[in-house]
């Protein structure tokens, strides 16, 4: 009866850990090359990006947040703020910022992480200053959120990158001196080699993300990833699929599951691009997904299966 009973705690334990993954870790902070909890244990998430919200705004609610980690077993969501095309912060910051922290409260809700992702491919300093001085004020003591501060920088040199991102850091930590900064990486965040070389210095718990589409990105980039944690840099994959880096292409299974195999054995987190209906690969939904959640697997397409399958298996759910 005891061996019983403990092994249902066990059970339980783990439930009502996965349940509140925030309440069980607490404030993440950096630790050397690991993202690790309160008590210094590293920490690995795993989750989805949400589409552009500027173009898929019907999915940014509290239904799906809460679908993704009950069904799908994500820990972690990002929340992507399209900044310049139509519709986007430039032109509707205060519809922006609405549609962003409905995913943001949820996720708070939910006792999962949410990522802020400043969702651009150019410098648009001061826009970004001011989007993260709002976000920082209003959520900043809050342990589930972690800042982005620069999606994927496109033609930017590093010291041009490093330079808009000590401005953003500042920013942030004048107002929440403790939650992770993850800081993008020339070449659409491909370029962790010459980051490594010369990181950003004098603050604490940064990270740098590295993005692969493994139909394109293979050895080479997971090569340039083992370069940059052998010189101590600390890395994030805030978006990644197993296609091509256009989005679309054929799945490459092969390659995509080496990448989550080096990802896995690096203690690095990892997320998914994207929750979204447009006709391409890397969206993960059909037109036929509700908004709000509670997809069958004919909602999905074969990214999207693959995808859920890839993040119950490392979380430890059941296929």
């Amino acid at each position: 009866m005891k061996k019983m009973y403990s092994a249902l705690s066990l059970i339980f334990i783990f439930s009502i850990g996965f349940a509140q993954p925030v309440k069980e870790n607490g404030r993440l902070k950096v630790s050397g090359i690991n993202l690790v909890n309160e008590k210094g244990q590293p920490v690995v998430l795993r989750g989805m990006s949400f589409g552009w919200h500027n173009w898929w705004p019907r999915f940014y609610n509290a239904g799906t947040v809460s679908w993704l980690k009950k069904d799908w077993g994500c820990n972690i969501v990002r929340a992507a703020m399209g900044v310049e095309p139509e519709h986007g912060y430039i032109n509707k910051p205060a519809w922006g910022k609405e549609t962003i922290k409905a995913v943001i409260d949820a996720a708070i809700k939910e006792g999962i992480y949410v990522i802020v992702d400043w969702h651009s491919h150019n410098i648009r300093q001061e826009e970004a200053k001011k989007f993260f001085t709002e976000i920082a004020t209003e959520y900043g003591k809050q342990p589930n959120i972690i800042y982005e501060i620069f999606n994927e920088p496109e033609q930017q040199s590093w010291a041009e990158v490093k330079a808009y991102s000590i401005e953003l850091i500042k920013t942030i930590r004048a107002i929440d001196p403790d939650n992770v900064i993850l800081v993008g990486s020339p070449h659409w965040d491909q370029d962790v080699h010459l980051v490594a070389d010369d990181p950003i210095k004098g603050f604490d718990n940064l990270m740098y993300t590295l993005h692969f589409y493994a139909g394109t990105h293979k050895q080479q980039l997971r090569d340039r990833g083992d370069y940059a944690l052998k010189k101590g840099l600390p890395i994030f994959i805030s978006e990644s699929a197993g296609m091509e880096a256009t989005g679309n292409g054929p799945l490459n299974e092969t390659e995509w599951n080496a990448w989550i195999t080096w990802a896995e054995k690096n203690k690095i987190s990892w997320i998914t691009w994207s929750v979204s209906d447009k006709d391409e690969t890397c969206s993960v939904l059909l037109p036929t997904a509700s908004s709000t959640g509670n997809w069958n697997t004919k909602d999905l397409k074969q990214s999207g299966l693959k995808t859920r399958e890839l993040i119950r298996k490392y979380n430890g759910l059941k296929p």
